[in-house]
């Protein structure tokens, strides 16, 4: 994007309160959300001070759509994936431009919508199993719940099965060690990075050991030819025929960092955005009212699947206004690949510029009452491309996000059908910020709804051969990866 006057950034103007060395870095560790929001009243950029490195904090949606679809120019890379990397290697959420084509066409096997359908039954009984387990009366770790149903569905979705217990127990633990552990290793100076305090420790511990049992579960199914219809399956079989300069199947290290990337994200993404969905549902009653009328006519006493999703209207309208208040990817970041121009800017090579749709969709110039929980909103118009970003746009934009959103508003439906939810007490519950809007320490009140006892004694749906369609919002979606 260009105009008349081009400029450097040192004339963007620096947003307040820097100090020498640190930056914007301790605003950031004390309260990231309230720092994004000071920016808001920047029209397109403003530079950010993270550590010794500045950065420029685009404002603008269009400004934003245009880094999003330009990623030749503008790659994934900055502190938020140096961090990522650490874990997941060069996925396909984290690898560089020219990784990237080939690997989206090697991975896109894995969610077509023929096995979508397939994936969609799955996570309609793991709902049902997840939410049938509580008791009345019962005070809900939400986020911890979510954990447990959405590993368990992207266990069987990716592995055709599930981990043994202690296994499972473990990768839980890590995958909670490793991820709460990103968002200040991100804010942290390299050399303090690399100080062996005990908190290191245990994030390098935990982060080799969700490594080794991935690479274990590859390796094994690398030995068993079977197509097991699921995802993993579909990663070992995938043939890239437009391959040139690279082998055309994924190798064993591709392979764990493909397995890795879905994993991690669609155990942690979606989960997240569930317990908000919950949490939001909580605290609007009548939201809740409607959602329950909306469950108790589509499924009728059926275990929730893919053929109700085209009438879980408001379901789908709830999640994606969740996504708008809460988008787990609430900041990511970009490097320039080299000379370029935004907005009549002159960037240099190695720029790193920052993305935050927690900023764009709490714009009031584009949002009416942007900090309102409006599923209505989303009535009679769809998300716009470059104001509703959760989780990105263009080509790199979340390869999984029908997955993900099918997941989150069949498990919002299996929960309602059975629970009425109140929150424990009276303050507003407040994000957890690392990598993601976390909702770790969310709490819930469970009441049986007496119009569904009999929920218990479902019976599986009917098979259809008809994919699962578009639901409300489908476009950026949930997404099991980070962008």
């Amino acid at each position: 994007m260009t105009a008349t006057r081009t400029t450097t950034t040192a004339s963007v103007p620096l947003a307040p309160g820097a100090l020498p060395l640190l930056g914007h870095a301790l605003p950031l560790l004390r309260d990231p959300l309230a720092f994004i929001r000071s920016l808001a009243g920047y029209p397109t950029m403003v530079r950010v001070r993270l550590g010794p490195t500045t950065a420029l904090l685009i404002c603008d949606p269009t400004l934003t759509r245009h880094v999003f679809v330009n990623d030749r120019t503008f790659d994934k890379g900055g502190p938020i994936y140096d961090r990522i990397r650490e874990v997941i290697g060069d996925g396909l959420s984290t690898c560089p431009y020219p990784l990237h084509r080939r690997q989206r066409r090697l991975c896109q096997p894995s969610f077509h919508p023929r096995r979508l359908h397939g994936y969609a039954a799955v996570f309609g009984r793991a709902s049902d199993a997840t939410a049938g387990s509580w008791h009345d009366g019962q005070v809900l770790d939400v986020t911890r719940e979510m954990m447990t149903l959405t590993t368990q569905a992207t266990m069987e979705t990716m592995f055709s099965g599930s981990l043994p217990a202690e296994t499972l127990r473990r990768a839980l633990a890590d995958t909670n060690t490793v991820v709460s552990a990103f968002f200040r290793r991100m804010m942290t100076p390299a050399l303090l990075r690399r100080l062996p305090t005990p908190a290191k420790r245990r994030y390098d511990q935990a982060r080799a050991r969700l490594f080794a049992t991935i690479t274990d579960i590859v390796a094994a199914r690398r030995a068993d030819p079977t197509d097991h219809a699921d995802l993993l399956s579909a990663l070992v079989a995938a043939v890239d025929v437009e391959s040139r300069d690279h082998e055309q199947r994924l190798s064993d290290s591709e392979l764990a960092d493909q397995a890795l990337t879905f994993f991690l994200g669609g155990m942690e993404t979606t989960a997240i955005t569930l317990a908000w969905a919950l949490y939001l549902t909580a605290t609007h009653p009548e939201i809740q009212r409607r959602l329950h009328a909306e469950t108790d006519t589509v499924l009728a006493g059926a275990l929730p699947g893919p053929e109700h999703l085209p009438r879980l209207d408001l379901a789908a309208r709830v999640v994606t206004e969740t996504l708008r208040l809460y988008p787990p990817a609430w900041m990511m970041t970009r490097t320039v690949t080299g000379e370029a121009e935004l907005d009549g800017v002159r960037l240099r090579r190695g720029d790193t510029l920052v993305l935050s749709p927690y900023l764009i969709h709490r714009r009031p110039d584009l949002y009416a009452d942007p900090t309102r929980f409006d599923p209505d909103r989303w009535l009679d118009t769809s998300p716009d491309r470059a104001s509703y970003v959760p989780f990105g746009a263009g080509a790199r934009k979340c390869i999984g996000d029908q997955f993900a959103l099918t997941e989150a508003i069949l498990a919002l439906t299996a929960v309602t059908a059975r629970w009425e939810l109140t929150p424990v007490g009276d303050e507003p519950f407040r994000p957890k910020v690392e990598t993601s809007l976390s909702s770790r320490g969310l709490r819930l009140r469970l009441r049986q709804r007496q119009a569904t006892e009999t929920t218990a004694t479902h019976s599986p749906p009917v098979a259809t051969s008809q994919p699962v369609p578009p639901a409300v919002g489908s476009g950026p979606g949930v997404c099991p990866v980070a962008h």
